[in-house]
């Protein structure tokens, strides 16, 4: 007897929480869009885009986000600003 009504219980339980959801879903669907926003710049990269390797510690980046420097060797995209520093006094030293 105790056994058949707990399972009842489940059971309308159960029930009543797939009826609240769908009714939660029919409210949120019929609610109306919420304004756009301005489109932010993408953290991610362009499908596509090739990375290139830091000539200074070897991590490779994307060319669109590095630091980069220009000298008569072509141009080089650097990690960090610290990378940058390093090479352009690597290659300041040797010149």
């Amino acid at each position: 007897m105790l056994g058949r009504f707990l399972l009842w219980a489940v059971l309308f339980f159960l029930l009543g929480r797939v009826i609240r959801r769908f009714f939660a879903a029919v409210r949120q669907g019929a609610s109306p869009a919420p304004p756009a926003q301005a489109p932010r710049a993408s953290t991610q990269p362009e499908k596509g885009e090739l990375m290139v390797r830091d000539p200074v510690c070897g991590t490779f980046v994307l060319p669109s986000r590095s630091s980069s420097t220009r000298d008569k060797s072509g141009t080089h995209h650097f990690c960090s600003d610290a990378c940058l520093r390093a090479y352009q006094e690597t290659t300041s030293r040797t010149a």
